[in-house]
């Protein structure tokens, strides 16, 4: 890795080989990638990544991987057929070259396909081999097939999501695989940095269920401490009155919450009603959630008949109390703070043309890598060949 001073993306140089597919592990390697790593994608002959043909919207072309293209910026890719006994000999040459090696397949197919940590790490003792899986590499679990939302499901945040009076919901993302990426990430540039210390590898092992459990909040709490279940209260929260989603007079929502005592007056100026302040019913927080059917009712009447989402947003943030207008995805991308933030992407590729991407949400003052396309399935392999192990593409 490189050093804070030499001018070059902290991981530019660090070589991985990505086994993933679908999200959670493509999401890892991308943010590998988006720090300068050199991200070699081993994909399957003809098919490639299953992603690749997921998500094709109406009017696209058939050559067009919407989904895939999200979290595969900065990526080469090489096709290997890893049954055929010649390629796996490359698999393992290239290990031999690797920094890191990312895997997602289920606990038995790594071992049955020559992948286990210990056959790599003899070749390599100094390869950080990340393995992501839904349940990870012991326990009952570890060969059941995991989905996000078998995961959010098993995890317990779908027990908290939703109205109290319906059936539990997921999450609208697949946040289990986001987040498992996201701590694998963590995981494998923690143990570079061992590795660039004392030359030793690592083998993570990243769950899913564990990761997803791990993210749930102070909620958890209640449980940990208490032995108590939280309730499902839609989009109110359980300790804080007034909070929730209100319909604005153009249709609209608006997201609104008071956190604490101090924002009370300043609510109450910003809907228009100082004097809710002296009501006794909802003078203290407790107060409040104990009268909180009757306190949201009389919120949602006044934002519902007073202005438009735009326009509370605009009463409340000058009271600076927390509100927001509830975006759809366009409306979100389309805000003035997000565009100059720089987080929204432009890349022309090879088959799609100019294409967007939601980049990085951090930033830095370490150098950036350029911004490379998605790969075509198998368009790098001739160069990975040549600069990882000096062969002509076979």
């Amino acid at each position: 890795m490189s050093s804070n001073g030499d001018q070059r993306p902290p991981l530019e140089g660090v070589r991985v080989l990505d086994f993933t597919h679908i999200i959670a592990g493509p999401y890892c390697t991308m943010m590998l990638a988006d720090m300068g790593a050199d991200v070699v994608k081993i994909e399957r002959p003809n098919v490639g990544d299953d992603l690749r043909h997921i998500g094709r919207y109406p009017g696209r072309a058939a050559h067009d991987e919407d989904y895939f293209y999200t979290i595969n910026r900065r990526k080469r890719s090489i096709v290997l057929d890893l049954t055929n006994r010649e390629d796996l000999e490359l698999v393992y040459k290239l290990a031999e070259k690797a920094d890191v090696a990312v895997f997602n397949f289920a606990p038995q197919t790594v071992k049955k396909l020559g992948f286990a940590p210990e056959e790599l790490l003899k070749r390599n003792p100094s390869l950080v081999y990340c393995a992501l899986s839904g349940f990870g590499q012991t326990g009952p679990l570890r060969d059941r097939l995991a989905m996000d939302s078998v995961v959010q499901a098993l995890s317990g945040i779908m027990s908290v999501t939703g109205e109290p009076a319906k059936a539990p919901m997921s999450v609208g993302a697949p946040i289990a695989d986001v987040i498992s990426g996201m701590f694998g990430a963590y995981a494998i540039v923690c143990a570079l940095v061992e590795a660039r210390r004392s030359g030793k590898g690592a083998v993570i092992d990243v769950s899913m269920l564990e990761s997803m459990i791990s993210v749930l909040g102070p909620r958890m709490g209640e449980t940990l401490q208490g032995g108590k279940l939280p309730d499902r209260v839609g989009n109110e929260n359980p300790m804080r009155v007034p909070a929730g989603m209100f319909e604005a007079k153009d249709g609209r929502y608006v997201a609104l919450i008071s956190h604490e005592q101090s924002q009370w007056p300043r609510f109450c100026r910003a809907i228009g009603h100082p004097e809710w302040t002296d009501d006794a019913r909802f003078a203290t927080l407790p107060q409040r959630v104990e009268n909180r059917e009757e306190l949201h009712g009389m919120i949602a009447g006044v934002i519902q008949t007073d202005g438009s989402a735009d326009e509370w947003d605009a009463r409340f943030g000058a009271e600076r109390v927390p509100c927001a207008p509830v975006n759809n995805y366009q409306e979100a991308l389309e805000q003035d703070h997000i565009r100059e933030r720089g987080l929204l992407l432009a890349v022309e590729h090879p088959k799609s043309g100019p294409i967007k991407l939601v980049g990085p949400p951090w930033k830095s003052s370490l150098p950036q890598p350029p911004l490379t396309p998605p790969p075509l399935l198998g368009a790098d392999k001739a160069d990975v060949l040549n600069e990882w192990l000096g062969l002509a593409s076979s």
